[in-house]
């Protein structure tokens, strides 16, 4: 136990660290950039990191069960006016997959299965387990997808900042959840991801957190949001699993995938600009909240993001459950072809 301890508490510390410089320096998504990048540098100088797979569906559960906080009776009548949104969210997923793909087949020489796997925006552990699998090569696999993850969590929220045309999104719920109707809710969140997660559904944590806080919301049962505070842990944990993940990296990966990474992660972030702005144009919805549910991160990094910026909650709840679900039918078509 005690070793243990010994082995998270340096990442635990220097994610903290970080997330409080990025907030005192007021940096986009600070918790979750701070905490990501302050990991990556204890990882470069040879201290082992990592986090529990507890801490780390405690913290997707809790960045669900906050975007599930936004989903009030209120807002099914908002999702019609959210069709052309949620269907240029697919074409954007579908363009990203197969343009990454042909990149990567034809100047870098992957084969066909390993860059659909590799070009998959989000649910990178369901890319990452079935490459592990035997389809595809699982060390291309990892590394593009860690390092199209590490770069769009750095570049999207100073992006969405800079590139914001619109009037300021909704902000967060001010009253805040009781601390056992959380407790009741993340209990539960955590219980059902267990479940999810056997079943190999992806992010199933965070996807359960949304379900539950979603309906308990929308039914009345539970009122306002999860605690600033607790998000602030959450984001920081958050990165510092994003961060763990990039320890995993060596330097032949690097020397031999790395002009791919950036080409691939170059073309996903002007795809999804391009679909972004159409939809800005038949929508009248801000341009940075589309954004960042066309954004090709993963998706607990860019569910965070979302929050973390003061989008509406209920709009990226539901945008990143139709990315779940899409890319889950998108993916193994991809690879049928």
């Amino acid at each position: 136990m005690l070793r243990d301890l010994r082995t998270y508490l340096p990442t635990i510390m220097a994610g903290l660290a970080g997330a409080a410089l990025a907030a005192l320096l007021g940096i986009p998504a600070a918790a979750l950039i701070g905490s990501t990048l302050a990991v990556v540098g204890v990882s470069a100088l040879g201290l082992k990191v990592g986090l529990p797979n507890a801490l780390r569906d405690l913290a997707f559960a809790t960045i669900g069960v906050s975007l599930g906080s936004g989903v009030t009776e209120e807002v099914f009548g908002q999702i019609g006016t959210w069709g052309i949104s949620l269907a240029f969210l697919i074409l954007s997923l579908t363009a990203t997959v197969f343009i990454g793909r042909l990149l990567l087949t034809r100047f870098f020489g992957l084969d066909a299965q390993t860059a659909t796997l590799a070009s998959s925006p989000g649910t990178m552990s369901n890319a990452v387990a079935i490459a592990a699998e035997g389809t595809g090569d699982a060390t291309a696999v990892m590394f593009l997808q860690l390092m199209r993850l590490l770069a769009l969590v750095i570049l999207v929220p100073p992006l969405a900042v800079a590139l914001e045309r619109s009037e300021a999104a909704p902000a967060l719920l001010q009253t805040q959840m009781s601390i056992f109707a959380l407790i009741a809710l993340l209990v539960t969140a955590l219980l059902l991801g267990m479940v999810g997660g056997r079943l190999g559904i992806p992010a199933a944590s965070l996807l359960s957190g949304m379900i539950i806080s979603s309906a308990a919301h929308a039914g009345g049962i539970v009122h306002g949001a999860t605690p600033a505070w607790v998000i602030f842990a959450a984001f920081t944990l958050t990165g510092a699993v994003l961060g763990s993940r990039m320890s995993r990296v060596t330097l032949g990966q690097i020397r031999r995938y790395a002009f791919a990474g950036l080409s691939t992660v170059a073309t996903a972030l002007v795809v999804s600009l391009i679909f972004a702005m159409i939809a800005v144009e038949l929508t009248t919805l801000p341009f940075g909240q589309i954004w960042i549910a066309y954004a090709p991160g993963g998706v607990e990094a860019m569910a965070a993001i979302g929050l973390s910026l003061g989008l509406d909650p209920a709009y990226v709840a539901v945008h990143h459950f139709a990315r779940i679900f899409a890319l889950v039918f998108i993916v193994p078509i991809a690879l049928k072809l």
